[in-house]
């Protein structure tokens, strides 16, 4: 069930809580080999199945780190929104770690934390959601991500 936030109380009142978790989101080869043409990174290890199947300690494919961190607004989408805001701005991350490689055709899902929230000076909000992206039967995290959100009303 997707967290709706209607307010800046909601909000602050909502600090620490695990707002949930998101549907497992299978990760294709053809999202990874889009992502490599986006960002230009054609390294073997993503793109090259058979070199990859030889080669890397993995035993296959595996995504870029950046494209399992650039699917976290797409997985959070199902687990909270904040309806109330007028604007919801990307102000960056604190920390990012990639623990654990997700190989091509694993299924992912992202459980956010809101672990903290500002007042500034504008009146506007600044908040910092936990997000740890999860593969499938993986004990070890994806991504491990504290981003960092600007919230206008």
């Amino acid at each position: 069930m997707t967290r709706v936030f209607e307010n800046k109380a909601d909000l602050l009142g909502a600090v620490g809580e695990t707002l949930g978790s998101s549907e497992w989101v299978e990760v294709t080869r053809e999202m990874v080999h889009q992502f490599a043409d986006a960002t230009g990174d054609h390294q073997w290890i993503h793109v090259d199945d058979e070199r990859a199947k030889r080669e890397s300690p993995f035993g296959g494919p595996i995504a870029h780190g950046y494209l399992t961190l650039s699917l976290l607004p797409l997985l959070s989408k199902s687990v909270y929104r904040i309806d109330g805001a007028k604007m919801v701005i990307n102000y960056g991350s604190d920390k990012v770690r990639f623990p654990s490689p997700v190989p091509v055709g694993a299924k992912v899902r992202n459980t956010a934390v809101l672990s903290a929230i500002e007042e500034l000076p504008n009146g506007s909000l600044q908040s910092q959601i936990t997000n740890t992206v999860e593969i499938e039967g993986v004990d070890k995290p994806a991504v491990v991500a504290q981003t960092v959100a600007r919230i206008l009303f």
